[in-house]
């Protein structure tokens, strides 16, 4: 390790893992890795711009430039950060909460009649991977569909069914809940198609009257209202970084 850079219970005290007295007690303990490598020795120094720092695992952000948000976009609104028609957008919400936001991007479109989960961050590495469909993160919906759900939908859904655009499945589904004339359901799945979760529940006789995005990874929308931006936990921001390989 050079001797050039910062002592790495510093970066992770100005991470906001915890004080420097019980960050030393981490690295003696094992819990902190650099680089792939578990480092024991306090007098480590570590150059937090490049190193790849994590605590039980779990990645640690150290670059207070960046910035990871969840946003809950309601119906009605596009998902985009600007529109030319004058039409609501994210980009209105993120420019009237957010200071410095010209470099966002935007991870899990949404179509207008949908609410739900969007994150926003400046990480282009974490964004992009995010969005690729190879990294396989998964998104959670909840759909309000017409008609009486039967048993054997979820089976189906699973093994797949095909589309105009080839064939499409889910990874996980659930009945939640009955109501007069209508079904409320839980689906997972990975892949991001244009609106993807209404032609599938379309498809087998279920039109969506309702559909809300309810976790990307394991980031979850929870009682987050729309409308309204939160910033990610760290352990957020790392669940993301492992689940896409960073």
């Amino acid at each position: 390790m050079a001797e050039e850079g910062v002592r790495l219970q510093k970066v992770l005290s100005q991470a906001g893992i915890a004080s420097r007295r019980v960050a030393e007690r981490m690295i003696v303990d094992g819990r902190v890795e650099v680089d792939g490598h578990i480092i024991t020795e306090l007098g480590t120094r570590v150059n937090p711009d490049e190193s790849v720092i994590r605590v039980d695992g779990v990645r640690v952000r150290v670059n207070d430039d960046m910035v990871y948000l969840a946003l809950n976009k309601p119906v009605g609104m596009y998902s985009t950060m600007s529109d030319e028609l004058g039409r609501p957008c994210i980009g209105d919400v993120v420019e009237h909460r957010v200071r410095g936001n010209k470099n966002l991007f935007h991870v899990g479109r949404l179509d207008a009649d949908t609410e739900g989960l969007i994150l926003l961050t400046n990480d282009g590495e974490l964004a992009h991977r995010l969005m690729h469909p190879s990294y396989e993160v998964p998104k959670t919906y909840l759909a309000t569909v017409t008609g009486k759900v039967p048993k054997g939908v979820g089976k189906t859904l699973r093994e797949g069914v095909e589309l105009e655009d080839g064939p499409a499945h889910v990874d996980d589904f659930a009945l939640v809940d009955a109501l007069p004339g209508k079904s409320l359901v839980r689906i997972t799945l990975h892949e991001g198609r244009n609106r993807i979760v209404r032609r599938l529940l379309e498809h087998i006789g279920f039109p969506v009257e309702a559909l809300v995005r309810t976790a990307i990874g394991e980031v979850t929308l929870g009682e987050q209202k729309p409308e309204t931006i939160r910033v990610l936990t760290r352990k957020e921001i790392g669940e993301l970084y492992k689940a896409v390989g960073l």
